[in-house]
């Protein structure tokens, strides 16, 4: 059976992403990764840094890279208010490979203590997600 569409809306600081109706989505919130399809119960979370994957009512996939923002869900209807909101095309490989090499380099002259060792840790994941982005719309074209 097919899944019934809700609208989703991808917005940014510099403008909507994505809008359009879709089948399902996953996207990782304070409480962890969820998954979300037409008639979800109501929710408000915070977003963590990573990907949004959904589902296009053609059966397409796509990948958004998400740096902080708000999720907000209603049975029929899905926005999300990023931070920071990038398709992989739009993602600089090169710069996020050199900002990896940088903050694992941050890392090893830091105490797990420091303040600077927990902001290298953001960068590196933050980085990490952008490369996973684009290793998976990569793939995907193959």
């Amino acid at each position: 059976m097919d899944s019934i569409s809700f609208h989703l809306d991808v917005i940014s600081g510099v403008g909507s992403l994505y809008s359009g109706s879709v089948k399902s989505l996953r996207v990782t919130g304070s409480e962890g990764e969820m998954g979300i399809r037409y008639g979800h119960t109501p929710l408000l979370t915070i977003i963590k840094t990573g990907m949004v994957r959904l589902v296009d009512i053609n059966n397409k996939e796509d990948e958004i890279y998400l740096a902080g923002g708000v999720l907000e869900v209603q049975p029929d209807n899905v926005t999300i208010l990023a931070d920071t909101a990038l398709r992989a095309d739009d993602i600089d490989e090169a710069k996020a490979q050199e900002a990896i090499k940088t903050a694992k380099k941050m890392l090893e002259n830091h105490g797990s203590g420091d303040s600077d060792y927990a902001h290298a840790l953001s960068r590196l994941a933050d980085a990490m997600a952008r490369l996973k982005v684009v290793e998976i719309s990569r793939n995907r074209r193959r």
